[in-house]
């Protein structure tokens, strides 16, 4: 189903034996909505067959949750779902390695605590000081441009700083660094310039970047986040002392340096298109910045930047009426929950002002919840600030236009290019 028969059938009959969520033409104009309004509505936990596009993820079928409740209910719950195989329905070989994404009880209550350990009240503090810092000489460079393309030369711009300053990554290497992320993530959509084969070496180079970086913090402490995670040690309830291994840093600079970039990035850049589309709004909120709390979680809720997250079934049991089985794989959809009409009062409006806002952007709760979301938060706030404090007039000058990783990349779609004129106040 292509998106445009998708978005025709809204109003029309809707088959569901033709929806083929593997389908990359259905994300190519964005994540298609009008699919998942049906879903919710007819199955909201819905048998996705095997299909061609199956291939990628084990040639399986999997389970679609739609609606709020559901994916809350399997996010929280444990003893049901696990995050054991990863958050993707892609076979990409990452369940072995020791990352936060792919861990459960004990293993990942340990590495969640050392790693919150690096970052104390100080480290916070300067964090969201360099954020601001890093905000203003972004937007004063595009202004100075003029003309630029949203997504590269602004919101991509202070996620990747901010990953680097809590690294401790020198400057000269981040455009380098951070575009390796991009190829890595990007590489799965057929119109992006790096094939796909190439993943592995691309990997491979970060991998190695990051251990370098790690070792030479241990040799040469910095006053950063990363030189305290190189070397954090917390006790657990046995009076045992913990410490991160070399390759669990390892894995979460991976983590750290692709997730923490490209999710920010991407509500940024779909906060400003929102705001672009519906004037009222943007002028709302320049008029009071003090809405700009609300407006962030408005944003989040919008953009929802990660399409799902995968879970595995531990045993038969059943979840919106419905019996899955153990061994069943479970894909958790955020947009398709960020727009249910149960949880939100007209949920296709953008509103800077809602204030009954339990979007599920970060996860639905429970364990997984993302580590990141303070900063995530505090990044996107502060960058609208300085945004409406400093630019007069934002033109956009042509659609966006979109990436399409497949269902094997659990952003699945990302916004691309977003070519705008910028003039200051």
């Amino acid at each position: 189903m292509s998106a445009a028969e998708t978005t025709s059938s809204v109003s029309g009959s809707f088959d569901l034996d033709s929806v083929d969520l593997t389908e990359r033409s259905l994300f190519r104009d964005g994540f298609p909505h009008p699919v998942f309004d049906h879903l919710r509505r007819m199955a909201p936990v819905w048998w996705h067959p095997a299909k061609p596009g199956c291939e990628g993820t084990s040639g399986k079928g999997f389970w679609v949750l739609s609606r709020q409740a559901d994916v809350v209910e399997a996010s929280r719950d444990a003893t049901r779902f696990s995050a054991k195989d990863g958050p993707s329905l892609a076979e990409l070989g990452m369940s072995g390695l020791p990352m936060l994404v792919n861990m459960e009880g004990t293993p990942h209550i340990r590495q969640r605590k050392l790693i919150s350990a690096g970052f104390t009240p100080r480290m916070i503090g300067r964090l969201e000081q360099q954020a601001r810092g890093w905000a203003v000489s972004i937007i004063e460079e595009a202004l100075e441009r003029g003309t630029v393309d949203f997504v590269d030369r602004v919101a991509y711009q202070l996620p990747m700083h901010m990953i680097a300053d809590i690294m401790g990554i020198p400057v000269e290497d981040r455009e380098w660094l951070f575009s390796l992320a991009n190829d890595m993530l990007q590489s799965s959509d057929p119109e992006h310039g790096i094939p796909e084969e190439e993943r592995p070496a691309i990997t491979a180079k970060m991998y190695e970047y990051g251990h370098q970086l790690s070792e030479a913090k241990r040799a040469q402490p910095q006053d950063d986040v990363w030189t305290l995670l190189t070397d954090v040690e917390v006790t657990d309830d046995n009076g045992a002392t913990l410490k991160l291994s070399p390759i669990e840093l390892d894995g979460f600079f991976i983590l750290l340096t692709v997730a923490g970039s490209e999710t920010t990035r991407n509500a940024i850049s779909h906060g400003l298109q929102a705001l672009l589309a519906d004037e009222a709004q943007l002028e709302q909120l320049r008029s009071n910045p003090g809405l700009l709390k609300t407006a962030t979680e408005e944003i989040i809720r919008w953009a929802s930047p990660v399409s799902y997250f995968r879970r595995t079934v531990l045993r038969d049991t059943e979840i919106g009426g419905v019996t899955v089985a153990e061994g069943d794989r479970v894909s958790l959809w955020y947009p398709s929950a960020n727009r249910d009409e149960r949880a939100f009062d007209d949920p296709y409006r953008f509103d800077v002002s809602r204030k009954q806002n339990e979007q599920v952007s970060f996860g639905g709760g429970g364990a997984h919840f993302c580590l990141g979301a303070h900063l995530a938060r505090r990044e996107i706030m502060i960058l609208f600030e300085e945004l409406l404090a400093r630019v007069g007039k934002i033109e956009p000058l042509g659609p966006p236009s979109y990436s399409v990783q497949g269902i094997g990349n659990p952003l699945v779609v990302s916004l691309k290019h977003l070519p705008v004129h910028m003039s200051a106040r």
